[in-house]
């Protein structure tokens, strides 16, 4: 396994950041304990050692899983969750008052919520899942540092976001000599890259760690769907958001590049996928979803696999310009 140092927290993350939304019992691709037990001890076993759920994740139930599988590794790992939405398993947030957003009393219960189902005394790194447009940044950063303060959490991200909102928020934070964030979750892979744009420059400059999400684009990159086939999958019967982010006719431009470059090189399409993400040294850990133990051992060894600047290219080449995806 090879580390980095996660932007300016000093602490050092493994290249690759499990995601644990796909444990739970929610959606019928989602993995309980028992068969998620042997995902998170091979990820350890292999020298993984950032894993990042939400509160709002199986309406908890991500966190409980999270929390009892590390619990014998905890010194050793570094545990990142989300807040934004509640974790009551409410289907619409907007039926109930004071269950979406970064109110103080919101992030105040919430915290509680997410130390009990991880069984932690603090979380690693506390992250907006997104950003509250009610409130003004500076509540909200001063919410996030009585965290800190109370000893709660240690650091506090961010994720996606415009580039403008995020360099506001660091001002804000040097102004009024508060904690900033420290990191950004945002939204990257090879058929959306719409991040290189602002985003990305901004957190070079600034020394923000990179956890980019979804860097498979939610199993699109993994080369089991094609151009002439009707895509169906637990996932995509599940996850409406999965046919309304890909299958563009112009992502599949992208995808049979991906494919052709796999197989030249005798590996898989996600591996690519990721030997691509792991070229740029501006991203710290992307947050990787898996659901076998195999594909925890595949992207391990995407690590090993060496683009050259033609094989970048040939991915790069057939991007066009998307919409903007995943800020809300």
């Amino acid at each position: 396994m090879k580390y980095v140092r996660l932007g300016k927290t000093g602490i050092e993350v493994s290249r690759i950041c499990l995601g644990m939304m796909s444990f739970g019992n929610s959606r019928e691709w989602e993995l309980e304990i028992d068969q998620a037990r042997p995902i998170v001890n091979k990820a350890l076993d292999l020298g993984i050692n950032f894993f990042d759920t939400a509160n709002v994740y199986s309406a908890g139930r991500s966190e409980e899983i999270t929390g009892e599988l590390l619990k014998e590794s905890r010194e050793d790992v570094i545990i990142a969750t989300k807040v934004y939405l509640s974790a009551s398993g409410i289907r619409d947030p907007r039926e109930k008052p004071n269950q979406i957003g970064l109110s103080r009393k919101l992030i105040r219960r919430e915290i509680n919520g997410s130390l009990k189902r991880l069984d932690l005394d603090y979380i690693d790194l506390y992250q907006i899942h997104r950003l509250d447009s009610n409130l003004p940044l500076e509540v909200i950063l001063r919410s996030l540092n009585h965290l800190i303060n109370e000893g709660k959490v240690l650091h506090i991200g961010a994720s996606s976001m415009f580039a403008w909102q995020f360099a506001k928020s660091l001002w804000i934070a040097e102004r009024y000599g508060l904690e900033p964030f420290r990191t950004m979750q945002n939204h990257y892979n090879l058929i959306y890259r719409e991040e290189e744009r602002e985003m990305i420059p901004l957190c070079k400059d600034q020394g923000i760690g990179i956890i980019c999400w979804s860097p498979l684009a939610r199993g699109f990159l993994s080369g089991r769907y094609s151009r002439s086939d009707e895509p169906d999958s637990p996932r995509v019967r599940s996850d409406p958001n999965l046919k309304r982010r890909y299958f563009h006719p112009l992502d599949y431009d992208v995808l049979e590049a991906v494919v052709e470059l796999a197989q030249d090189k005798g590996v898989s399409p996600a591996q690519i996928a990721l030997a691509w993400m792991f070229s740029k040294d501006y991203v710290s850990s992307p947050i990787l979803g898996v659901t076998k133990v195999e594909h925890v051992e595949q992207a391990v060894e995407a690590l090993d696999i060496k683009l050259s600047n033609d094989d970048i290219k040939k991915l790069e080449e057939p991007y066009v310009p998307h919409q903007i995806i995943g800020h809300v």
